[in-house]
């Protein structure tokens, strides 16, 4: 289902789960009160951690942010050039603010009442994934951080009425495994190695194995609500059209299939979770059929293309070059799936996050965003 704007050995890093929808979100409930919203995952959810890392992996530079409202067009730190998913859906549901990034400064106090954010651009399920970033924050980690805000919800709200909070009133959104082919098993040069010794078969069910550990540690600390992205259609992003010499409607085909070969299992997962873990819901978001539907009607929805970054330098797509004070940037960024090339617009971030509250089971399953707050 999170840009980086250095190079190494002339090699354009790319970062994040490039197209995997950011489903995070506030939760409110209709008498009032809110819940947290604890966001883990990639590039897509990552809103100002990595501005606290020694990293090759930041997006808080301009362009960045620029239709952001909330600081008037200044970056932040989200891949995006205004808000992600989990800034819509937070406002549609009357939320006071965004979660708070875990290693800003401000995380603290009544602050995480409201939510924190775990999410490292570059990160991913697999803790070697995304090592070309030097520094990057994986699914793990993000674990053991939530496990650290967990002790400071007990001495801020007291052992029971903590537990009782985690469990009936927030949310824990994860939109992460991208990166894991990206820029683990299908990274070029460096991943030669993995590939040879490890079958797409052997690297799918290690992400589903670590992934299940990751939800189940989750669990034991008092999650109940989880929302789960799968993969989006990362062989269709403007990047690997450009460096595979793509036409418009064409897509990676290897990148694909082994995104709908993980999507596959993570189902399996879920519902395998549901059965096993007494007291907890977990959503299918399924992003992959949702950002596809973009790609493919891109005009049914007023864009003028799917394939073309609004932000970017670099080919035929302006997928090369990753966006940043030097790049072009289109008059309209509405009118682009793609705010750059590997993540989608604040425009295609509107109308995936109406699917995602509202939804139908296609596209969200068992329940929807607003079923899930009510539960």
């Amino acid at each position: 289902m999170e840009m980086s704007y250095y190079y190494f050995n002339r090699v354009v890093l790319v970062v994040c789960s490039i197209v995997v929808v950011s489903l995070s979100c506030f939760v409110a409930g209709d008498n009032g009160n809110l819940g947290a919203s604890f966001i883990f995952g990639d590039s897509l959810v990552d809103a100002g951690n990595n501005n606290y890392l020694q990293t090759l992996s930041k997006a808080n530079i301009k362009p960045n942010g620029i239709d952001f409202k909330a600081t008037g067009g200044n970056p932040t730190g989200r891949y995006t050039n205004g808000r992600t998913i989990g800034d819509i859906v937070g406002e549609e549901l009357g939320a006071p603010g965004y979660a708070v990034p875990f290693l800003a400064p401000n995380a603290t106090g009544k602050t995480i009442l409201n939510g924190v954010n775990y999410a490292s651009g570059g990160g991913g399920i697999l803790n070697a994934t995304g090592r070309i970033f030097v520094n990057r924050i994986g699914m793990d980690v993000q674990v053991d951080y939530f496990n650290i805000t967990r002790k400071q919800l007990d001495k801020l709200l007291g052992a029971s009425k903590a537990r009782e909070y985690i469990m009936k009133k927030s949310f824990f959104s994860i939109t992460i495994g991208a990166n894991d082919f990206l820029n683990n098993y299908l990274l070029p040069v460096l991943s030669i190695g993995a590939r040879i010794t490890e079958s797409p078969d052997a690297f799918v069910d290690d992400m589903i194995n670590h992934l299940k550990a990751q939800l189940t540690r989750l669990y034991r600390l008092d999650a109940r609500k989880f929302v789960v992205g799968n993969v989006g259609p990362i062989g269709c992003i403007p990047y690997q059209k450009t460096i595979n010499q793509l036409k418009e409607n064409e897509c990676v085909e290897l990148s694909n299939k082994l995104a709908l070969q993980y999507n596959g299992r993570l189902k399996d997962l879920l519902t395998q979770l549901n059965e096993n873990l007494p007291g907890s819901t977990f959503v299918n978001a399924n992003v992959y059929d949702l950002v596809m539907e973009l790609i493919v009607n891109y005009d049914k929805y007023g864009f003028t293309t799917s394939s073309r970054a609004c932000c970017g330098n670099g080919g035929q797509f302006a997928g090369i070059v990753p966006c940043g004070p030097t790049s072009s940037m289109c008059q309209n960024r509405d009118k682009h799936v793609f705010w750059d090339p590997y993540h989608p617009s604040e425009a295609s971030n509107l109308i995936i996050a109406k699917q995602l509250l509202d939804g139908e089971k296609k596209y969200i399953s068992p329940v929807n965003l607003r079923q899930l707050r009510d539960l």
